[in-house]
């Protein structure tokens, strides 16, 4: 007599049983590693807004930083770039040396006055730590993609305090228009844990409050979509600024640390000139106030020009946080022209504006309702969805892949993003040899 199949339920219980373990422990190796980061960054913020006379050491900081790298970071310089590279194609086993490094890198660079974020750090933190649990489990490659994507989700989730975002962000950034759904257990229950072990630990995260969220008019609508075509348009610009400056930098001064000096010489003369710190760090302060009166429409433009010469020259942390002040302060200056609360479209900004550079418009939604509430969020969808399809097929991460184009392009499944130029020109020199070898002799 023919013995009756397990039910698929039955079959399945192994393996949640083994994800729910890992995801556990890269929640507690992120969430610990993100406290660390968040409290030792807040002491370097105090510490350099208290003795504003650093700035001018940020040159030899930067220059000491690129100098470690350059001997025993080599490997793990590409950052979160290495880490989609090897979700993508699965090859070699993250070094552990990536944590200390970007932990400590990043700290130097908001210590002495660099406009950089933080997760970018927490990321890396979160993939590297996780994947050093292949290891200790035989792991086949699907697997690692897995583990390492929980990293990434249990990073973002514990120094944002953004748990479901979080989740789905490291689902969603590996490619253009497609999400990974063969993590979402680890992701999920590695984002939710971390978070929460963040929180047991002391992390205070930044309350945002909104004052006013207009009813849902036609009016409203057209702004919002004129607000994210704009949001997008900024977040195009800002990822194309700061590759170009990094491109240019690697061309013209081949020795990383000089790079890095030169950027932190530029960056300290901006201070000075500036007088004030504004536009470097994290920029908390003025998220704040783009949530609760008018500010000048110039400061989105500081912080871009801050952030670039930052981060294309080489100093270390993310990109997030000034994506988020980039558009927090957009929204604000846009809105008396838009006719929307102030408070209302600074929210806007501060998720659309990532959601186009970074190509995440699910989790940035998701991240605008965890943040400002969920009355923000049919605002928020359109917002980040228009943003997202007018930032092109450019993005702060380069080896991000496209998975499904968006629909005004043609590009194809699988290529990076960073690769893109390079396949286009090769395209249109096909086309223009075809073309001249087909035209008539006219002599």
């Amino acid at each position: 007599m023919k013995t009756p199949a397990r039910p698929e339920q039955i079959k399945l219980l192994p393996h949640i049983a083994k994800w729910l373990v890992l995801a556990l422990i890269v929640a507690a190796f992120a969430g610990t590693a993100s406290a660390l980061f968040l409290f030792s960054l807040d002491w370097a913020t105090t510490w350099r807004e208290a003795h504003p006379w650093i700035i001018w050491l940020l040159p030899f900081a930067g220059f000491a930083v690129s100098w470690i790298y350059l001997q025993v970071g080599t490997r793990v310089e590409a950052g979160n770039n290495l880490l989609l590279d090897e979700i993508h194609d699965p090859k070699n086993v993250i070094p552990l040396r990536m944590a200390p490094l970007v932990l400590g890198g990043t700290l130097v660079s908001h210590l002495f006055g660099a406009s950089v974020g933080r997760e970018g750090t927490a990321v890396q933190m979160g993939g590297a730590l996780a994947d050093q649990l292949t290891h200790l489990v035989r792991m086949d490659s699907q697997q690692r993609r897995m583990l390492i994507m929980a990293g990434i989700s249990a990073g973002f989730a514990s120094v944002f305090g953004t748990p479901l975002a979080g989740a789905v962000f490291g689902l969603e950034v590996l490619a253009i228009g497609r999400m990974r759904y063969d993590a979402i257990l680890p992701c999920f229950v590695a984002a939710i844990v971390a978070d929460q072990i963040g929180l047991l630990l002391g992390v205070r995260h930044t309350h945002y409050a909104l004052s006013l969220i207009p009813a849902i008019t036609p009016a409203t609508l057209v702004a919002v979509l004129a607000a994210g075509a704009i949001f997008g348009l900024i977040g195009m610009l800002f990822a194309t600024c700061t590759h170009l400056l990094s491109d240019t930098m690697k061309a013209h001064i081949r020795y990383a640390p000089l790079r890095t000096f030169v950027g932190g010489i530029v960056v300290a003369v901006a201070v000075w000139a500036v007088g004030s710190q504004r536009y470097i760090g994290l920029g908390i302060p003025v998220i704040l106030e783009s949530f609760q009166t008018p500010l000048s429409p110039w400061d989105f433009i500081g912080k871009m020009g801050f952030t670039i010469a930052s981060l294309g020259t080489g100093f270390k942390g993310g990109e997030v946080t000034p994506l988020f002040y980039i558009g927090a302060t957009l929204g604000n200056s846009l809105a008396p022209l838009l006719h929307l609360p102030f408070s209302t479209l600074a929210a806007l900004g501060f998720v659309a504006v990532f959601a186009g550079a970074a190509n995440t418009p699910i989790a940035c939604i998701i991240m605008a309702i965890e943040l400002f509430g969920p009355a923000i969020g049919p605002y928020a969808g359109i917002a980040c969805v228009v943003s997202y399809l007018f930032s092109g097929h450019t993005g702060i991460y380069r080896a991000q892949r496209i998975g499904h184009a968006k629909p005004y392009r043609r590009d194809p499944e699988g290529i990076r993003i960073g690769e893109l130029a390079a396949h286009r020109k090769s395209l249109r020199e096909r086309k223009q040899a075809r073309q001249a070898s087909n035209e008539p002799d006219r002599r």
